[in-house]
């Protein structure tokens, strides 16, 4: 028969158990929302860029290029861009 501090102590890690388990639900709903957001700006920003005819590498927000702040290859690909220019090369968008 368990002593009464193991059944205390059974008790601790299931609570702990329950307690890490909707930290991760709570990390994980906060994590949806976020990148809905992220979904939903873009798709406004890419519906604006089409209505106005105008293509990703020329946006810019506050004098940045969206161009210039996509810098690997596979997401500058979803955009049809090239590969950025490496380190010390001059950039052609300036």
């Amino acid at each position: 028969m368990a002593t009464k501090i193991e059944q205390l102590q059974k008790k601790k890690a299931a609570i702990e158990k329950a307690i890490a388990l909707e930290r991760t639900k709570a990390k994980s709903a906060q994590k949806r929302q976020d990148d809905r957001r992220k979904v939903l700006v873009g798709a406004f920003v890419l519906e604006q860029l089409q209505k106005n005819g105008l293509d990703s590498a020329s946006f810019t927000y506050e004098g940045k290029k969206f161009s210039e702040w996509l810098t690997r290859e596979d997401e500058r690909a979803l955009f049809g861009l090239s590969a950025p220019p490496q380190q010390g090369e001059k950039n052609d968008l300036v």
